[in-house]
């Protein structure tokens, strides 16, 4: 058994239109957005023995907030692979991971993390929380997946059960989207 927990960077700031993708940090509600899902990943005791992370500044900026609320510093691999890739990308990343840790954390960007869900987890009515998923991952969602595989090199379709997933409005409705009216 493996376990992968997957924390989508926190809401970016586009205020710059001439800041290329790349390089976009993060905006005041992305900044409380990371705060508050460090806190909750240290509340939950969450362990990880390899950190891997796109090394966009957005991500870069989610994980140094959500580190400070944590008070402890993510030990990151930054691995440019996860920046904007695809869910066939994330897996092969995962397959290759070296030493076999028994738990990851990788933090990255959607479509790629949200798809890496919906490829790991059956769609077979079992998982609420795929159905979640399934309506939106939104910025500085976190989820923990577990793995019905003892080797990372094994992971593929399906093999894996969604069994935590915690989105920034689950903590404070005011991190939720925000609606203009």
């Amino acid at each position: 058994m493996k376990t992968l927990a997957l924390f989508r960077h926190a809401k970016s700031d586009w205020s710059d239109a001439r800041a290329r993708d790349f390089d976009r940090p993060l905006n005041e509600r992305g900044q409380r957005g990371a705060l508050a899902m460090g806190e909750h990943i240290r509340d939950n005791g969450e362990r990880f023995d390899r950190v891997i992370a796109s090394p966009a500044v957005r991500v870069a900026e989610t994980i140094e907030w959500a580190s400070k609320a944590w008070g402890r510093v993510f030990p990151v691999e930054w691995d440019r692979r996860i920046y904007l890739a695809s869910s066939a990308t994330l897996i092969d990343l995962l397959r290759e991971l070296p030493g076999d840790p028994g738990s990851v954390l990788m933090i990255g960007h959607n479509p790629g993390l949200e798809d890496l869900i919906f490829d790991l987890v059956p769609d077979d009515g079992t998982s609420p929380l795929r159905d979640v998923v399934e309506a939106k991952f939104p910025t500085a969602a976190f989820a923990v997946l577990e793995l019905a595989v003892d080797r990372w090199a094994d992971v593929d379709a399906g093999c894996a059960r969604l069994v935590r997933l915690t989105r920034p409005r689950d903590i404070d409705p005011a991190l939720g989207p925000q609606w203009l009216g």
